[in-house]
């Protein structure tokens, strides 16, 4: 039988327990608390946030993407816009050009990243033949993406032909992004993917263009492969921010198509591309791992069955 002493003993040590008990669990409610608070407070990537960050030379980062699983990565990774590109025909489809996607591709394309995305900006690509015959056409593009795919805005590529087509889709309530340069859906005209606007007459006609799409209410502009100095003078003479793939250094932010990024192609490797990781090997490692585990009866095993 305890005496009084051993009792008393035994109460502290359970009251001591018990405080600490609740001590752990306050700390978890407010750790949970503060992780909410912080995700609510998670302020969405706008167009007016592109605008403040290029008026405080912070560099806007830009990725492709085609689908929600890649959205979601590139979002909780940080990236400030996410460009659902016609560059999904070709590495998502495996077409030569962005020519053969179609607008209902597109849509669901855009529709798949939008559902992963919780702080990034979403611009979708209008696809070639949605917007080129005249600005009613292009207005019905647009809406079609903005009403079925919950994006943020479009991006056309173009100068002066398509300036009637970005005013009647401002106008509209939709943001634009103009893209100059190497436009990929005109490859067939252009006959080669070599810089553009190297000479003087086609380099004062981008800079006419950037700033005709500017005027028309683009609220920012892709560069691509155009000699770094032309870019440069671009970016500084226009107030809305200027994107560039293969545009140097001189620029509001940088693009890239993700899987180039990501080393998924190891035999694409022009000059302004960094890849940041070798995923073609790492996958195809696994992969081989994988089936040699299949068929070595390897997998599974116990503790992976049921």
């Amino acid at each position: 039988m305890m005496n009084i002493s051993t009792v008393a003993f035994l109460l502290v040590e359970i009251i001591c327990i018990l405080q600490k008990m609740r001590n752990d669990l306050c700390e978890t409610i407010n750790d949970v608390w503060f992780m909410d608070k912080i995700t609510a407070t998670v302020k969405k990537i706008t167009t007016h946030t592109l605008r403040q960050m290029k008026a405080a030379g912070e560099k806007i980062s830009m990725l492709t993407a085609y689908d929600y699983t890649m959205a979601r990565l590139l979002d909780e990774a940080g990236v400030d816009v996410l460009l659902v590109g016609d560059s999904a025909a070709n590495v998502m489809a495996g077409y030569e050009t962005t020519l053969p996607i179609t607008l209902d591709q597109m849509i669901y394309h855009a529709a798949s990243v939008v559902r992963g995305v919780k702080r990034s900006l979403v611009i979708v690509d209008l696809p070639f033949g949605s917007y080129q015959e005249d600005a009613r056409q292009a207005l019905h593009s647009a809406v079609r993406i903005m009403k079925e795919t919950g994006a943020h805005g479009i991006k056309l590529e173009g100068g002066e032909p398509v300036i009637e087509a970005v005013r009647r889709i401002v106008t509209s309530g939709i943001p634009v992004m103009g893209h100059l340069g190497l436009t990929p859906q005109s490859i067939y005209q252009f006959g080669t993917y070599a810089v553009r606007a190297a000479e003087e007459q086609e380099a004062n006609r981008l800079l006419r263009d950037a700033h005709l799409l500017e005027e028309a209410g683009c609220f920012a502009l892709v560069l691509e492969k155009i000699p770094a100095q032309l870019a440069r003078k671009v970016t500084e003479e226009l107030s809305i921010p200027v994107i560039g793939i293969g545009a140097g250094r001189y620029v509001d932010g940088q693009v890239l198509v993700v899987h180039d990024m990501l080393g998924m192609n190891a035999s694409f490797k022009p000059r302004f591309l960094r890849q940041y990781a070798r995923l073609q090997s790492i996958i195809q490692e696994a992969v081989r791992h994988y089936v040699a585990d299949v068929k070595a009866e390897q997998f599974p095993d116990e503790s992976e069955q049921y």
